[in-house]
């Protein structure tokens, strides 16, 4: 009876046991991670069976792992607010530097991504392998093609696939030592370092809200960057330099890196880098203190990966985004017909464009055979069927993702202060839920955008986004 009641009425929330903030909050935010939650349901079976398909020993399950699946089978039944203990316990237990106290013996607070991303191993460790990811992925099969490199359930969720590039900004100039002429051998040829490609699985993108200098494939940098939304932030952490050994100049050498992402996932992950470490060398009493970033750094409901994918994945998305406008300028081509009223200018669409895709093909200065060019070209990109940019994502996905939780920090205390969870509610609607430890309270997306930081209101620190379908 409890069970059913507690599927109308407000989620429970989570008791704090003592500076347990950090992990209430973020246990509220993975909550709403519904395919996670499906293989933590069937452990430790799924991991059992994995166990004996690889000809392995079984050896006891994780008391992490079973722990939480319990206390989300306990939050799922209850009207009142419930007391995480065992889970909390074997949280301390796989890792002590959760378990530190203070002068007075009580429990210190903790760093909720560093909670998040220490809980995240543990739990891909135990659920590795093809049963437990295809049992996270029900409504359909996911090859390797679509992995990407995954080999378990969190990675296959949350991991991200990045294509990280290093090109050399030391270009030297050699003179052409084949030639025997005084011409030729005054004549110089640049000696360029090949740049140097590599690939890394993330389990999250970081915001970086300091500022900067937006790096370049050219030993310029750009502009100094004030970065005031998150877009920002993410584009600047993408970039940067790096010393490393040049085989060409024989020495170290600075090097512009750049990152892309060559796999999305269905659920993402954006860290804003609220937290730094500033080292104090006149200080007697530490060698350096923990600083938080006050500054206000603007988010919306949905983000647009587009622009920090690869050229491979933003062609794939391109056509996904063809397509979806080819579809709306149909339908409104079909409502003009009903209707007997011509089209608004605003709705016009260019089907043949890059990133805004709209078609414009008619107004483009080419003669009619290039525009026949052109429209049978896009013709048969939207007939082709595309490869998969990552496990289990929308068909056709176009790259946006939708806002579902934050975890917030409040206060100017890096190692104090307060942690809250806000997470989007079931009805897909505009309505939002705030777990302030046990007391959970309605609120609105418009509540949720202003989480921005600026003051000494909760701010954002843990952004949680799903994968949409169809934008349009």
């Amino acid at each position: 009876m409890q069970e059913e009641v507690s599927k109308v009425v407000e989620p429970a929330g989570l008791i704090n046991l003592g500076n347990t903030c950090y992990l209430n909050s973020v246990v509220q935010c993975l909550r709403q991670v519904p395919r996670l939650r499906s293989v933590l349901e069937s452990y430790p079976a799924n991991r059992s069976l994995r166990i004996q398909l690889d000809g392995q020993q079984s050896t006891r399950p994780h008391p992490l792992v079973l722990s939480l699946r319990d206390l989300y089978a306990n939050l799922d039944r209850s009207i009142k607010a419930v007391q995480p203990a065992q889970f909390v316990m074997a949280t301390k237990m796989t890792f002590p530097q959760f378990a530190q106290t203070g002068p007075h013996g009580q429990p210190m607070q903790q760093d909720a991504e560093e909670f998040y991303s220490n809980v995240l191993t543990i739990v891909g460790e135990e659920m590795s392998g093809s049963v437990a990811i295809q049992s996270a992925f029900k409504e359909k099969s996911v090859g390797d093609d679509a992995l990407m490199g995954a080999t378990n359930v969190v990675d296959a969720l949350l991991g991200i696939k990045v294509e990280e590039t290093l090109t050399c900004d030391e270009l030297p100039l050699a003179p052409e030592a084949t030639s025997s002429s005084t011409e030729r051998a005054e004549e110089t040829v640049s000696v360029v370092e090949p740049p140097v490609i590599r690939y890394d699985l993330q389990r999250k993108l970081v915001c970086n809200i300091q500022g900067g200098v937006e790096q370049s494939t050219s030993s310029k940098s750009g502009p100094p960057v004030n970065v005031n939304h998150i877009a920002e932030g993410i584009r600047l952490a993408m970039s940067g330099k790096i010393e490393k050994h040049s085989d060409i100049l024989g020495r170290n050498a600075v090097w512009t890196k750049t990152q892309r992402i060559a796999r999305l996932p269905p659920y993402l992950t954006v860290q804003f880098g609220r937290f730094y470490w500033k080292v104090t060398p006149d200080s007697q009493d530490h060698s350096g203190v923990k600083c938080k970033v006050m500054k206000p750094v603007a988010f919306d409901s949905t983000l647009d990966l587009y622009e920090f994918c690869t050229p491979k994945i933003q062609e794939i998305l391109k056509v996904h985004r063809n397509k979806a406008l080819k579809e709306e300028e149909e339908r409104l081509l079909k409502k003009q017909k009903q209707d007997n009223e011509p089209l608004s200018d605003n709705a016009d669409m260019d089907i043949a464009g890059d990133e805004g895709i709209k078609d414009d093909v008619n107004d483009i200065a080419v003669d009619e055979a290039e525009a026949a060019a052109l429209r049978e070209a896009l013709a048969l990109s939207l007939q082709t069927e595309q490869p998969p940019v990552g496990p289990g994502l929308p068909d056709e996905f176009q790259g946006y993702y939708e806002l579902f939780a934050v975890v917030t920090h409040k206060g100017r205390d890096a190692d104090g202060g307060h942690y809250m969870g806000w997470v989007k509610a079931d009805d897909h609607g505009d309505n939002w839920y705030v777990f302030d430890d046990d007391e959970c309270s309605p609120c609105k997306t418009e509540d949720v955008l202003k989480l921005k930081g600026g003051g000494d209101w909760h701010m954002s620190y843990l952004n949680f986004y799903r994968a949409m379908g169809n934008k349009n």
